[in-house]
């Protein structure tokens, strides 16, 4: 039996995320067994936030996101402090 590490590259196929892929490939060993899921299909959204993927490309190793992609996303405060939401002076 051959143990493979689950590799799932979540990819909006914008020109980043065809980057990421091609990182992710050129660093994968033979037991990486590389998915690249597409985040516009219902079932690979549903995976993407039960992993807590918040932006793409996102990577998650053997069930796991990858450090690198947790914690990003959408931050309202730091919007707001850019000028989100505030008219020009």
């Amino acid at each position: 039996m051959t143990n493979k590490r689950k590799i799932e590259v979540f990819s909006a196929g914008c020109p980043t995320c065809r980057q990421a892929v091609e990182q992710v490939r050129n660093l994968a060993c033979p037991s990486c067994d590389i998915s690249v899921l597409d985040m516009n299909d219902p079932v690979t959204t549903a995976r993407a936030q039960s992993l807590g993927v918040r932006s793409v490309p996102a990577v998650a190793i053997d069930g796991k996101l990858a450090g690198c992609c947790a914690g990003r996303g959408l931050d309202e405060q730091v919007l707001r402090a850019a000028g989100l939401g505030r008219p020009l002076s």
